[in-house]
C-alpha cells in the first residue's frame, strides 16, 4: 500500500465518522430537549430513514480506513498486523450495525409518542438487542487495545507514540468522566454522536502522524 492510499484510507475513516456523527444526530438532536430517548420519540420519520442510510455509509468508510492502520503496521509482526487491520474491519462493520440497529430503537419510540404508550417499555426489546450487538464487539476492542497500544509503545509501528494518546481506548473512557458534568445541547452533541467523534480525532490524528511514512515494496 502506497502512502498516498493510506492517506485516502484516513480521510475514509475520517468521513465515515462524520457521517456517522451527522446520522447520531438525525435520531438524537431536538432543539431544547436533552433526553436522547425521548428525543428519538420526536423526531420525524425521515430523520429516521436518513440516519439508517448513514449507517451502511459509515461501515463502508470504516472498513477502508482499516487499511491505513494496516499500513502502519507494516513492520510488525505480520500475524499482529493481521490481527490489527481485521479487529479495526469488524469494529468499524460493527459501528454500522450497531447503528442501524437504533433505527429500531427509534421507531419503537416513535410508536410509542404517536399512540401514547410507556416509552421504557416500547423500547426495551431493542435496546436488549443493541446490547447484545455492543457486547460482541467488547472482546474484540480489548484485544485491539492491548495489541495496538503495546506494538506502538515498542516501536514496532510507524505510529509515533503519542497516537496512543488519540486511540479511541481512552476517548471512550473519558465518556463517563464528562457524562455527568454536561446538560442540554452540549449534553445531546457531544453523548449523543460520542463514540463516532473519537473516530474522527483518530483517524485525523493517524491521517497527520503517517502523513510522510512510506514502506517500500508494502503490498495492499
Amino acid at each position: 500500500m502506497t502512502n498516498t492510499q493510506a492517506r485516502w484510507a484516513g480521510v475514509a475513516g475520517i468521513i465515515a465518522a462524520v457521517v456517522l456523527f451527522t446520522g447520531d444526530m438525525l435520531f438524537y438532536y431536538v432543539p431544547g430537549h436533552a433526553s436522547l430517548l425521548e428525543n428519538m420519540a420526536k423526531v420525524s420519520t425521515d430523520r429516521i430513514l436518513l440516519s439508517t442510510a448513514t449507517a451502511m455509509l459509515a461501515a463502508w468508510g470504516y472498513f477502508l480506513a482499516a487499511f491505513q492502520v494496516r499500513f502502519a503496521f507494516a513492520p510488525a509482526n505480520p500475524i499482529v498486523k493481521n490481527l490489527i487491520f481485521l479487529c479495526f474491519a469488524f469494529i468499524g462493520i460493527a459501528y454500522g450495525v450497531v447503528h442501524a440497529n437504533y433505527s429500531a430503537i427509534a421507531i419503537s419510540a416513535n410508536l410509542a409518542e404517536q399512540h401514547q404508550l410507556e416509552l421504557l417499555d416500547s423500547v426495551s426489546l431493542a435496546y436488549e438487542a443493541n446490547h447484545l450487538l455492543r457486547a460482541m464487539v467488547y472482546p474484540i476492542f480489548a484485544l485491539l487495545s492491548v495489541l495496538f497500544i503495546y506494538q506502538v509503545w515498542q516501536r514496532k509501528t510507524l505510529y509515533p507514540r503519542w497516537i496512543i494518546l488519540a486511540f479511541p481506548l481512552l476517548s471512550f473512557l473519558l465518556q463517563y468522566l464528562l457524562k455527568p458534568l454536561l446538560s442540554g445541547t452540549a449534553y445531546v452533541v457531544l453523548m449523543g454522536g460520542w463514540l463516532n467523534l473519537i473516530l474522527v480525532l483518530f483517524y485525523t490524528s493517524s491521517t497527520l502522524a503517517l502523513w510522510n511514512k512510506n514502506v517500500p515494496g508494502e503490498a495492499l
